[in-house]
C-alpha cells in the first residue's frame, strides 16, 4: 500500500516536471524521454524504500 502512495506522489512530481518542460517549449521527444527516465527512477526508489526488510 505504501508503494502505491509513494508512486502517486512521484506521479505528481513527474507531471509537474513534464508540464514545466512543455511550457519551456522543449521538444515533445525530450519530454517523453525525461518522463520515461523519471518513471524508472520512481519505480526503483519506491521498491527499495518500501520493501520489507528480512
Amino acid at each position: 500500500m505504501s508503494l502505491i502512495i509513494y508512486l502517486i506522489g512521484f506521479a505528481f512530481v513527474i507531471g509537474g516536471i513534464a508540464w514545466a518542460l512543455v511550457l519551456a517549449k522543449v521538444s515533445a521527444v525530450y519530454v517523453m524521454i525525461a518522463v520515461v527516465i523519471l518513471v524508472g527512477i520512481a519505480i526503483l526508489s519506491g521498491v527499495t524504500r518500501t520493501r520489507s526488510r528480512d
